[in-house]
């Protein structure tokens, strides 16, 4: 059974380091369950705890935070905690000629934590493609003058 809250996500990767891989089986069900905003609110309400790991645990604030913004739910209060954030930049996939671009186009709860990523860093299979990605706008709108 996938995780259905953050805190499951953590907890089951105390279990065995992994994760990343419990995040994915997170998204699938918050996918899921699109169009369900009460039961998607309550994917991320619960504060999920930490895993020690300073790059996991700002990337789950970020996580959390996204998810709210994208979706028009209510934002939790514990991805403020100062402890989501990291110090220093984190490029995801760290090429360093990719870094310009990552620092444009990640999305705010994540560049705000200074984690710089893709324009939708939390696609997957399962992402309801229906109400549209994210993406980098063209350099110049159809129709303008380059």
């Amino acid at each position: 059974m996938r995780p259905r809250s953050l805190s499951a996500v953590v907890a089951r990767a105390r279990l065995d380091g992994d994760w990343e891989h419990h995040l994915r089986d997170f998204l699938d069900a918050f996918y899921a369950a699109d169009g369900d905003g009460a039961r998607q609110a309550a994917f991320i309400a619960e504060e999920p705890g930490r895993l020690g790991l300073p790059e996991a645990d700002a990337f789950l604030g970020g996580v959390g935070e996204h998810l709210a913004r994208r979706w028009g739910l209510p934002i939790p209060g514990w991805v403020r905690a100062g402890d989501r954030y990291l110090t220093k930049a984190l490029f995801v996939p760290d090429e360093r000629a990719l870094r310009g671009y990552l620092i444009c186009v990640s999305p705010v709860a994540f560049r705000a934590r200074l984690i710089f990523t893709g324009p939708d860093p939390l696609q997957r299979a399962r992402f309801p493609y229906r109400r549209g990605v994210i993406t980098m706008p063209p350099e110049h709108p159809p129709g303008a003058l380059p």
